[in-house]
């Protein structure tokens, strides 16, 4: 049965987090926003606190842990910065779980290790300028040449796309097979054709990057399939229902970092002779915030649990992803509003939680793709 009490072990993880955080994160954040600066010490910190692999076996360099640790310690580092958080989740939800889940023993030494144990970080290659939600339209293409195979074509709005070492790339190897002729290659960075384009110049999330990668005659060896030949659409959409997990985690620490600033903030200023948190137009708006956050939060550690009991989670994943994106846009604009004119303005924060929210809406899985999961999850189930 699903148990809302954390254990000491969820406890320490989540006041790790915090502190972590706090201390290391948090000092940078404001200056890293405005410069588009990547947190390249914070991201190497995080690799020694075991954060970057914290669903993988130990002999792989990971931390061992379940995926309830993974999305409290996301929510506490995304609560103080979400570009920080989505470099932790596509390293763990996306690139790791499909080495750990589809790789050869020798895939997982050469590429596995290093990531978990945050040597590097890697990026996860799917979206196409013409394939985002409709992911099976691949027009990146592999064709083979011996024990090589060839890959040429684009790939847009990678997260880590200019700072990773390591690249899960989906390319279709047989157009006639749509989904099933769609195949994963591990890509390393600097080999001869690959390429990224300039950084994108974001709304939100601005400390990450993001940018295209072009694929040029690249040649990669066969032993750099991940899972087989036609395989890759499944790990892809495997990989995605994990990772919209770890997203629901990032919008719920977004969420859960507006409402913290809205309280705050409300007791130290003063209107009408008392602090304004006394006043009962704020009180509603406060209690709104916390309630969908609660409530979010919820639906995140439910899904996280489903995972680790593995059980069919797709549903539970889509309804928390759904829910806390939501929540994250909803909340970070009230807390501007509790705020007043200082709310939009940079040194308050809550500006830049609402700008960093509404991608959560957007990435692995957009909200309206999400309601045509759920809506498949509950058909199958009613069947």
């Amino acid at each position: 049965m699903f148990n809302l009490e954390l254990s000491e072990t969820h406890q320490m993880i989540r006041d790790t987090a915090r502190q972590f955080a706090q201390e290391e994160v948090s000092p940078s954040t404001i200056q890293r926003d405005i410069k588009g600066e990547f947190p390249t010490d914070i991201v190497n910190k995080m690799g020694e606190l075991g954060f970057l692999g914290m669903m993988v076996p130990s002999e792989w360099g990971g931390s061992d842990l379940d995926a309830l640790s993974y999305v409290i310690a996301m929510e506490e580092i995304s609560k103080v910065d979400a570009s920080v958080g989505v470099v932790m989740s596509v390293n763990n939800s996306l690139v790791c779980w499909g080495i750990n889940e589809y790789g050869t023993p020798e895939q997982k030494e050469k590429y596995l290790k290093p990531l978990a144990s945050g040597q590097v970080i890697g990026a996860f290659c799917l979206s196409e300028p013409e394939a985002g939600s409709d992911a099976t339209s691949q027009h990146t293409m592999a064709t083979q040449d011996g024990d090589y195979w060839v890959i040429n074509g684009t790939k847009n709005w990678i997260t880590n796309g200019t700072s990773a070492s390591t690249y899960l790339v989906l390319a279709q190897t047989d157009r006639e097979k749509r989904h099933k002729g769609i195949t994963c290659f591990i890509v390393e960075k600097g080999t001869e054709g690959f390429t990224h384009g300039v950084k994108e110049d974001k709304l939100g999330i601005r400390s990450s990057d993001t940018c295209s990668l072009g694929f040029t005659n690249v040649r990669v060896h066969k032993d750099n399939i991940l899972g087989g030949v036609g395989l890759g659409f499944k790990i892809a959409m495997e990989s995605l229902n994990g990772g919209r997990i770890g997203i629901a985690a990032q919008a719920l620490g977004i969420a859960a970092g507006a409402f913290e600033a809205a309280v705050k903030y409300s007791q130290q200023r003063t209107a009408f002779g008392k602090p304004i948190c006394e006043l009962q137009a704020i009180q509603l708006k406060l209690a709104e915030m916390s309630m969908k956050v609660e409530a979010a939060r919820l639906l995140v550690h439910k899904a996280a649990w489903m995972k680790d009991q593995h059980m069919n989670y797709i549903k539970a994943a889509a309804h928390a992803k759904l829910f806390a994106s939501k929540t994250a846009v909803e909340v970070a604009l009230e807390a501007i509003q509790v705020h007043g004119g200082y709310g939009y303005v940079r040194e308050y924060l809550v500006e830049r939680y609402l700008r960093d929210a509404k991608i959560t809406e957007i990435y692995e899985g957009t909200s309206e793709i999400q309601h045509i999961v759920i809506a498949r999850e509950l058909i199958k189930e009613m069947a």
